[in-house]
């Protein structure tokens, strides 16, 4: 396994050929081309902001006025991660006359879609920024840029861990594609991207002096982490002060890696025969 995780740096020009073949055929055929990559977020961002500025204007304490800004900051980095883990359990699938073709690297194909979608998150970043700084006059601390990187680091590793076990055990349970998308939207409500975690941390049942069942829900939800450390950087004024539990999510998300890549090792000779 060692041997063929350190062929997988090797393999980076691949990577960036397939990466930028994904990008290219997502807006073949329009007329805008990648500024749609631009136009989408900004589109939503602008339904969002009226829908929850004059049809449902938010009540969730602290984050009335700018409601919709509060929840692109969770909703952006939402649909980096969910539309990687779609994709990249679909991606041996749908490229199995790649996979069946001689010492074709199959790991790539997850590590692919990953990607592909954080240039997405990229590209829809600044239109993010932008608002922020017109609409609720906040920008992020050096403090807080410094620690920026380290959340969108430890949410690709994760992306990675999920996706090369979904690319894996997809190609042996073709059921766990149609799952996927259910799990995904119950994982989107359990995780504090529609309303402030505060107000579930407090909330639930504390049996035996623990925490508020509410707390330890969101505790467990690896994703949880890296949606309030993106809301406490971008939207919040004040310190970053959830960086103890990145850390530990960062923890979690690499032995997730090696596991889902040990995995995805075992099972990649039987990948010809079953796409």
């Amino acid at each position: 396994m060692l041997a063929n995780l350190q062929r997988l740096f090797r393999y980076r020009s691949l990577i960036q050929t397939l990466v930028v073949r994904d990008l290219k055929a997502r807006y073949r055929g329009s007329v805008l081309g990648f500024f749609w990559s631009f136009a989408n977020p900004l589109l939503l961002l602008m339904v969002y902001t009226f829908v929850f500025s004059v049809v449902l204007p938010g009540r969730f304490p602290g984050v009335e006025e700018n409601y919709a800004l509060f929840l692109f900051c969770g909703l952006l980095p939402w649909t980096w991660f969910s539309a990687s883990l779609i994709e990249a359990s679909n991606s041996l699938l749908v490229n199995g006359n790649l996979i069946k073709k001689v010492l074709f690297p199959a790991e790539v194909l997850p590590v692919v879609a990953v990607i592909a979608n954080m240039v997405h998150f990229f590209l829809a970043l600044p239109i993010l920024l932008l608002a922020l700084a017109f609409f609720a006059s906040r920008l992020p601390t050096i403090s807080e840029l410094l620690w920026f990187p380290v959340v969108i680091a430890v949410q690709f590793v994760m992306s990675l861990g999920f996706g090369l076990f979904l690319a894996a055990l997809t190609v042996h349970f073709r059921d766990i594609k149609d799952l996927l998308s259910n799990l995904l939207t119950l994982w989107f409500f359990g995780t504090p991207i529609l309303y402030p975690w505060t107000i579930v941390a407090d909330r639930g049942p504390s049996i035996a002096g623990l925490p508020p069942a509410g707390k330890v829900l969101l505790d467990l939800n690896p994703f949880a982490h890296l949606t309030i450390s993106y809301q406490e950087i971008l939207f919040y004024d004040g310190p970053y002060g959830h960086w103890k539990w990145l850390l530990v999510t960062a923890l979690v998300s690499i032995g997730l890696f090696i596991s889902g890549y040990a995995l995805f090792d075992r099972l990649r000779d039987s990948f010809a025969e079953e796409v």
